[in-house]
């Protein structure tokens, strides 16, 4: 409910009850109080009472809550912890600032947990033995700015919290909270997913420009903004974020953008996906666990090589706070930033985790010197660190409104627009209703290999007719396999020769059981890597990995501008087009197969369900086409 007496920010931390303090709209600090539950599950999340009666509540979501999807963690039993609202406070924001404390927090025995040479060599390992093996495009591996904290920890924390809402600016949330045995303060730049009403919001933020000396300029952010690293993991992201959007909205999800988010001391680029959902939002939560800017991609394997390569827990570093609203209806909303650019203290220490997305082009130094930047945006705007960026100069001849955000600047909009021209317009406009051709009433099953781009291969198929069903490797049994009118079996990171690989094997029962009865087949990068084997072909690594790389290529005498995510490819003498009954797509000079064709079959080895694949939707139909043909006996 709702207070009627005015709030003392003092009061709270001296009765030390539990409370979140909370700024979402730049003119309010939402003041939260209740009681704490601790929970196992999402599902768990208390938001009825015991009448029926909904309730609000704001959950705590570590990154360990990944085992409710099956995937790893270093597991330190990290708390779903839940404030139960039983009233809540709105603060003007002068009023908030007046009421809490100034003095300086010292820090002592700062630093990170692990140097800059060890976290660089992380860096080398991980570009050579995760993304050079195919394991996935791009992975976020953390490390921690720890120190000591002099005094009260509730103070230092509300001290922090009255420094983010004087000096960041572009946050998403600005947040306090103050649990038992805990308090988390931060600025979250990135809304992770939101659902109101029905309408489902995720913010994919990718590339970070630190600020120079004096602050940012069209100048400087035109060089960051022209980076084709920078560019690359923001389309991965979103790529990865649509694969959640997909599994979640009946719509798949547009994308619109993109844009600038700027902060104080860092700047982003960022697309904004929205799709309609009837889902209950802690399901909706759980399925969209979590944001690949701060995992990487596929979502799975992103986990594991985490758990390989971080050296402890997470915590609640990339996880979410979440805040579920009663409606009138009775449901609930949810606003849920990611829990980055966050300090932690416990039992007096205080821990900054931060992340740099590793890809491909990653310079180890420079992903170093990523981290150090990330760090110190969040010790600076917090004050525990001198801020460091130099004020401009005041006009005092000018209009006293604001100055223009860079993002208006008429050539950096120009060159954030130019990008969506790369862009598949299927994701970028409205998709209307689901075609009813030729393909109406045809039952494809659609084989997930552990990528969840199948959510979007499954999506892109009903829009042509299909009738749609996704089923897990382990799942899909000899007896769906050979029920479905059409199989398209699915992409997944991994080397397609690994012979002790129980999901490859898997991948190839299916690959061989729809050949050997003639049945219509699609396969796609993975699976296409598999038939390419099972047809004759080789498969070799390659010597650069293609992860986020938007070529245009010869698909069976039509150009189409396709995105790849792949390590290993099958290969042939340039110039082969054919082997036995089998039509060979391939790089004229390196012989790299792009597609095959034959009685039944067709093959890609590229993600035509990708943002990056301009002429994917309509290169689809074109295979699919052919694998339903009838074969000439």
């Amino acid at each position: 409910m709702s207070g009627t007496a005015p709030i003392i920010l003092a009061d709270l931390a001296a009765r030390g009850i539990p409370f979140a303090l909370l700024a979402r709209d730049g003119e309010t600090v939402e003041v939260l109080t209740g009681d704490v539950v601790d929970v196992d599950l999402l599902a768990d999340i208390p938001l009825t009472d015991a009448t029926g009666g909904a309730r609000e509540v704001l959950a705590l979501v570590p990154f360990r809550q990944v085992v409710e999807r099956g995937f790893a963690c270093h597991d330190d039993a990290a708390p779903l912890r839940c404030l139960v609202v039983g009233e809540r406070h709105s603060l003007p924001l002068a009023d908030a600032l007046a009421q809490l404390p100034t003095a300086r927090i010292p820090l002592e025995d700062a630093g990170f947990d692990i140097d800059d040479e060890a976290y660089a060599d992380i860096v080398r390992r991980v570009i050579a033995d995760e993304i050079g093996r195919g394991e996935g495009a791009n992975f976020v591996i953390r490390r921690d700015y720890t120190a000591s904290v002099g005094g009260d920890p509730l103070t230092a924390g509300l001290t922090w919290f009255r420094a983010l809402l004087e000096h960041e600016r572009g946050a998403y949330w600005t947040f306090l909270v103050s649990t038992p045995d805990h308090l988390a303060v931060g600025a979250s730049p990135e809304a992770h997913v939101s659902a109101q009403d029905g309408v489902v919001t995720m913010n994919p933020i990718s590339g970070t420009f630190r600020h120079p000396a004096g602050g940012a300029t069209a100048e400087t952010l035109t060089e960051f903004l022209s980076s084709t690293k920078e560019t690359e993991e923001l389309f991965m992201v979103v790529d990865e974020e649509l694969k959640m959007m997909s599994a979640v909205c009946s719509d798949g999800g547009r994308i619109t953008g993109p844009h600038l988010k700027e902060m104080s001391r860092l700047t982003h680029t960022e697309y904004m996906l929205r799709g309609t959902s009837t889902m209950d939002p802690r399901d909706i939560l759980r399925e969209t666990m979590f944001a690949p800017t701060v995992t990487g991609s596929p979502m799975q394997n992103a986990c594991t090589v985490i758990a390989r390569h971080e050296q402890s827990p997470r915590g609640y570093y990339s996880g979410v706070a979440a805040l579920f609203t009663p409606r009138p209806d009775g449901g609930h909303d949810l606003d849920a930033p990611i829990l980055i650019r966050t300090a932690y203290v416990v039992d007096g220490r205080l821990r900054v985790p931060v992340g740099a997305t590793l890809v491909r082009h990653s310079d180890p130094y420079g992903e170093v010197g990523e981290t150090h930047g990330k760090a110190a945006g969040v010790l600076g705007a917090i004050g525990a660190i001198p801020r460091d960026v130099v004020p401009a100069p005041v006009d005092e001849d000018a209009p006293a409104a604001a100055a223009r955000p860079l993002g208006e600047d008429p050539e950096i909009a120009e060159l954030l627009s130019s990008r969506n021209a790369r862009l598949a317009a299927f994701w970028l406009n409205p998709q209307g209703e689901p075609e009813r051709g030729p393909f109406a009433g045809t039952r494809a099953l659609v084989v997930d290999a552990e990528d969840r781009f199948t959510t979007m291969l499954a999506h892109q198929l009903r829009h042509l007719g299909f009738d749609v069903t996704i089923s897990h490797w382990s799942e899909a049994s000899p007896d769906a396999v050979a029920a479905a009118d059409l199989v398209v079996s699915g992409p997944g990171p991994g080397d397609p020769r690994d012979e002790e690989s129980e999901r490859i094997a898997r991948i190839r029962d299916v690959v061989a059981a729809r050949l050997d009865a003639g049945a219509p087949l699609l396969a796609v990068c993975l699976s296409h890597q598999v038939l390419a084997d099972r047809v004759g072909l080789d498969l070799a690594p390659l010597a650069s990995p293609h992860q986020g790389l938007q070529k245009t290529v010869d698909v069976f005498g039509t150009p189409a501008s396709i995105g790849f995510y792949n390590t290993f490819t099958a290969r042939v003498s340039p110039g082969t087009d054919r082997v036995a009954a089998t039509e060979i797509a391939a790089d004229a000079a390196t012989g790299d197969v792009y597609a095959l064709r034959g009685p039944g079959y067709a093959s890609v080895q590229g993600h035509l369900e990708s943002i990056l694949s301009r002429d994917g939707l309509t290169t689809l139909e074109r295979l699919v086409t052919h694998a339903l043909s009838p074969v000439e006996g």
